[in-house]
């Protein structure tokens, strides 16, 4: 058995788009699918990595109800400090900020839960992390 992909439903896809970009994923392939009026578009941060598959349904009324039900997203990634940082200044909400050096979570535009991991060991605890408090749901 091998893991191929994990799909979320978008309201908005390039909203949804520039959100993952922020986190590194680039567009592997696309599927617009005129007669029935949807796109799937596939993610990934390298070409032998999983996918994240984006359906966006074109005719859509309202944005779907939360994604915490589904769960989240995981990723690993090189300095949660940084990635944290460049999200923040993008106006991105961290909801869980990395207080520990290892583990943050944000939302994307459809509120789908995404964990951001530390690869490796924890970077040493330092502020403005360690004091700041989480938000919202994560």
């Amino acid at each position: 058995m091998k893991y191929l992909h994990t799909m979320v439903r978008v309201y908005n896809l390039d909203a949804a788009l520039h959100f993952f970009s922020l986190l590194g994923l680039n567009q592997t392939r696309r599927k617009d699918v005129e007669g029935a009026r949807f796109s799937l578009v596939f993610l990934s941060t390298g070409p032998n990595d999983p996918e994240l598959e984006l359906t966006h349904n074109w005719d859509e009324k309202e944005h779907y109800s939360s994604g915490r039900n589904f769960g989240h997203i995981a990723y690993e990634v090189d300095d949660i400090y940084t990635l944290c940082q460049q999200l923040k200044d993008a106006g991105v909400t961290i909801l869980r900020p990395p207080r520990d050096g290892r583990m943050a979570f944000v939302r994307s535009p459809d509120q789908i839960s995404v964990e951001l991991l530390q690869k490796g060991d924890p970077l040493p605890i330092c502020e403005p992390w360690a004091s700041m408090a989480s938000v919202g749901e994560w």
